[in-house]
Formats: structure tokens, C-alpha cells, sequence
């Protein structure tokens, strides 16, 4: 059995989910520094490899009107960086603000810690693909 992975790619921070083995599930794992890129690249590939995953849904920030804009572009480019794996688009408009709203729910202060919205991003992200999928 294989885990999906959800990155929620930002300019400064990538937000990283897994699902369970199941592919129910998401849970949130980290999130970690997009600079320098290249070892950005290569932790996700080592969480990958650890967590026995098969598939990369990226977040791809659309625009309202459903175009790509140069942040959706900017995502693409970095997941051309996972070949080894199956990549799947996943659009994520709006998901930043529902994440701020699941913390603030579980009582979450994200204020200092952004990545938390990031992880939070993620897992919203992998669950409307597992949503779907299933």
C-alpha cells in the first residue's frame, strides 16, 4: 500500500500532508523552506521515500476566473522536479483562508508561526483530492 503526498507550494514555505495508507485520510505532516530550492526538492523526496508514496497532489493556485496565472505556473515548474512520481493538480483557491478558519477552530495560534497555515493548506488540499478520488 502506497501514501499520497499534498504539497501547498508557497514563495517562502511548502506545506506538506499525507494521507493515511487508505487513501481516506489526511494528515498534516510539516512544512519546510522553499530556499535554497534544491534542498527543498530533496526533503520532499526524502519524506516520500520514507512514507512509501506513489503520488504528489500539488496545490495550484488558480486565478478566480479559473486561468493560470504565474503563481500556478511558478508551482507547476517545481513539481517537474518529482518525475519519479505521479503528479496530480489540485486547485486550491481559497484554501489558505479555510486553513485560518480550521485553526482558529481548534484553537490554533498561527500568527507567529505561519507554516502552520501551510501544513493546514495542504491537508485541506490532499482531502478534497481523496474526497474525489474515492
Amino acid at each position: 500500500m502506497h501514501k499520497i503526498m499534498a504539497l501547498d507550494i508557497g514563495t517562502k514555505r511548502i506545506g506538506i500532508a499525507l494521507s493515511d495508507y487508505l487513501q481516506i485520510l489526511s494528515n498534516p505532516h510539516s512544512y519546510i523552506s522553499r530556499q535554497p530550492e534544491q534542498q527543498a526538492v530533496n526533503e520532499i523526496i526524502k519524506i516520500a521515500k520514507e512514507n512509501n508514496v506513489e503520488k504528489i497532489v500539488v496545490g495550484v493556485p488558480f486565478n478566480m476566473d479559473g486561468t493560470e496565472g504565474a503563481q500556478a505556473q511558478d508551482c507547476k515548474n517545481f513539481a517537474s522536479n518529482f518525475s519519479d512520481y505521479e503528479i496530480i493538480y489540485e486547485d486550491e483557491r481559497l484554501t489558505s483562508d479555510s486553513a485560518e478558519e480550521n485553526l482558529r477552530a481548534k484553537k490554533i495560534d498561527f500568527r507567529k508561526d505561519k507554516g502552520l497555515v501551510d501544513i493546514e493548506s495542504a491537508c485541506i488540499i490532499l482531502q478534497q483530492y481523496l474526497e474525489r478520488k474515492n
